[in-house]
């Protein structure tokens, strides 16, 4: 994996949590709202829609830099919707970047050919 190619998957990790705890802050703002006179959706709903934006640019940049499958590629994006989604697809693209970085130093040692 090259460095470009790893610093999108860690730019993509580092919104995924974010984004999916600004998520939650929202739907509990938007249960308050309507239950008592505390109203906070309009700043939470921004802050969410910018982290939303900065997720889905970052999806992009990774899938067209990893050449993800069509099914992990949109997989990743439908975490992106889901509430806690975003907690699931940190946990999977450290997986992921992990495992690129065993298999990167196990070519440079010459242990496996490819």
């Amino acid at each position: 994996m090259d460095l470009k190619t790893a610093s999108a998957i860690r730019r993509l990790r580092l919104v995924s949590a974010p984004e999916a705890v600004s998520f939650l802050i929202l739907l509990v703002c938007s249960v308050l709202k309507r239950t008592t006179d505390f109203d906070a959706v309009r700043p939470m709903g921004m802050l969410h829609g910018v982290l939303f934006i900065l997720y889905v640019i970052f999806w992009l940049d990774a899938w067209n830099r990893t050449k993800w499958s069509a099914k992990t590629g949109i997989w990743y994006f439908v975490l992106s919707v889901l509430p806690t989604g975003g907690f699931f697809a940190e946990r999977k693209l450290k997986r992921e970047a992990e495992d690129a970085v065993i298999a990167s130093r196990a070519r440079s040692e010459g242990v496996v050919k490819a």
